[in-house]
């Protein structure tokens, strides 16, 4: 089955400087993340880079460990699921930050990934579930870095 793919953006009142570093601080995601209850950088880690892992569980209890595959302050970084709920073969994703001018920045976030066999078969829902929870934390982004 192909990989599911999707992308969500907003416009936050914020330089991109500013906006990577604030969704890049694992000491200050929760303040804004929604979707999650926890997050974390796992194996020592006490910063987000290329290579470094990560541990996230979203509210509904669903925890996955990630890797930054990219880390390119402060236009990208992309992470791919390392171990990971029983529903997912597959995880990828990027958060872009574009410049638009000097106080706006796009956020651009882009998820792909492949559910295992029984799961697929209800993939339009995972999938629209995802881009809620997607939209949902892009909007809490702006209002707390806006704030």
């Amino acid at each position: 089955m192909a990989a599911i793919k999707f992308s969500e953006s907003i416009v936050v009142n914020r330089n991109a400087t500013d906006v990577f570093a604030f969704t890049q601080d694992y000491s200050r995601r929760l303040t804004w993340d929604t979707f999650l209850k926890k997050a974390e950088l796992i194996d020592g880690a006490t910063e987000a880079a290329k290579g470094v892992k990560a541990y996230c569980v979203a509210k509904n209890g669903l925890g996955m460990v990630t890797e930054y595959i990219t880390f390119n302050p402060p236009k990208a970084t992309a992470i791919r699921m390392t171990k990971g709920p029983f529903l997912f073969s597959t995880f990828l994703g990027s958060w872009n930050f574009r410049q638009l001018d000097e106080e706006h920045t796009e956020v651009i976030f882009l998820y792909s990934f492949e559910l295992k066999f029984p799961f697929n078969l209800f993939s339009f829902l995972a999938e629209k579930n995802l881009k809620a929870n997607v939209r949902q934390r892009l909007k809490d982004l702006k209002g707390c870095i806006e704030a």
